[in-house]
């Protein structure tokens, strides 16, 4: 009879994890990867890496990313700017909305690098904005308010920046005709311009030629008045442009509107208003005129000749360029004594000035033949 084979009972691990074991040729028991899985796989994340890298260094050089700036390190003194003057009501309007939304709208800035003040960024727009943050933080202490978004953008030199600056305030701000001229002739002082027309043309590229040219007005405004007006802005357009066209005409009427204005006081812009509306009908209105505040208040209403109080009206000093009418060393006379042509005469400074359409080469050569013969 055969022998039976006993059999053991099954062992409980059989069939568990066989331990980890190293192979030097990477067999199965092996979790690690290839060397050249694990060279692929970093090559493709330092790939990737400069990729970004590049496309966030793209997106700063023109300007498309958004940047937190220290408020002190920010000069809005970079450029001249082109607002005059800020309503107080618009901005409470923006410190307020700042306060409750934070800040929606970004500024733009230029790098200036190391300078002596510490300054490291250049205003180009957005001036509103950041003098209300620095109101909100200066009232607040709120750390959240010590920085303000900003892009950072690289313009094509001092042109680009100042048309930039014009550009964004054009859109988000109404500035007056006074603002705007006063921006083109401040560039051109600053050397960014060749002239004044290129000045005007490049600042105002997008705007209509009947504006540019409204604008080209109040520049001769600007370069008069400047230094003497209280309440430039408020210079009405029909207001301005008659002036600009009386400096044209006559050059040395600027001169007495600067003495008016000096001699007269002006606590509000409608006073002053009054003070170049007065002066202004009194030149339209009088074909031969002195000036009229020297000896007596300015007129309250337009003064004789064309059509308002027949032949004169009450207070008004119209006069002849009669020999035998005297004319004061200080005063100036102008008459219209030709189409086209209008002289003036200021015994003071022995100066006898002709301006007007039918002034030309013409005219210069029969004066100089007829000086020869007298």
């Amino acid at each position: 009879m055969a022998k039976r084979k006993r059999l053991s009972p099954a062992q409980p691990t059989y069939l568990s994890t066989a331990p980890e074991s190293k192979s030097a040729l990477g067999g199965p028991g092996s979790l690690s990867a290839p060397p050249i899985a694990q060279v692929a796989s970093e090559a493709a994340t330092e790939g990737a890496l400069q990729e970004l890298t590049a496309v966030l260094e793209t997106a700063r050089a023109k300007g498309l990313m958004i940047e937190e700036i220290a408020l002190e390190a920010i000069d809005e003194t970079h450029l001249v700017r082109d607002r005059l003057e800020q309503d107080e009501e618009e901005m409470g309007a923006l410190v307020g909305s700042l306060r409750a939304r934070g800040q929606q709208t970004p500024i733009e800035v230029v790098e200036l690098g190391q300078t002596a003040d510490g300054k490291t960024h250049g205003l180009i727009s957005g001036w509103r904005r950041l003098r209300a943050m620095r109101r909100l933080h200066a009232e607040t202490g709120d750390p959240a308010f010590a920085t303000i978004k900003a892009l950072v953008i690289q313009p094509d030199g001092a042109e680009g920046a100042y048309v930039a600056m014009v550009e964004e305030n054009e859109i988000r701000v109404n500035l007056s005709h006074y603002e705007r001229a006063r921006i083109a002739v401040r560039a051109l002082r600053e050397g960014v311009y060749s002239s004044q027309k290129y000045a005007l043309q490049s600042l105002f590229a997008n705007a209509t030629r009947a504006k540019r040219s409204k604008i080209g007005s109040f520049v001769t405004l600007v370069e008069a008045l400047d230094e003497d007006l209280l309440f430039p802005t408020a210079i009405r357009e029909k207001l301005g442009l008659g002036l600009a066209r009386a400096f044209a005409q006559t050059p040395g009427f600027a001169d007495e509107v600067v003495a008016a204005l000096r001699a007269t006081a002006r606590p509000t812009a409608e006073a002053e208003q009054e003070v170049l509306s007065q002066l202004l009908a009194a030149y339209e209105g009088s074909e031969i005129r002195a000036p009229l505040w020297i000896k007596r208040p300015l007129p309250s209403r337009r003064l004789s000749g064309a059509g308002s109080c027949g032949t004169a009206c009450p207070g008004a000093r119209v006069r002849s360029l009669d020999p035998a009418d005297h004319i004061g060393a200080d005063e100036r006379v102008s008459v219209q004594a030709a189409a086209g042509v209008r002289l003036g005469f200021t015994p003071g400074q022995q100066r006898i000035e002709l301006t007007g359409t039918a002034v030309d080469t013409t005219l210069m050569e029969d004066l100089k033949a007829w000086l020869r013969r007298r």
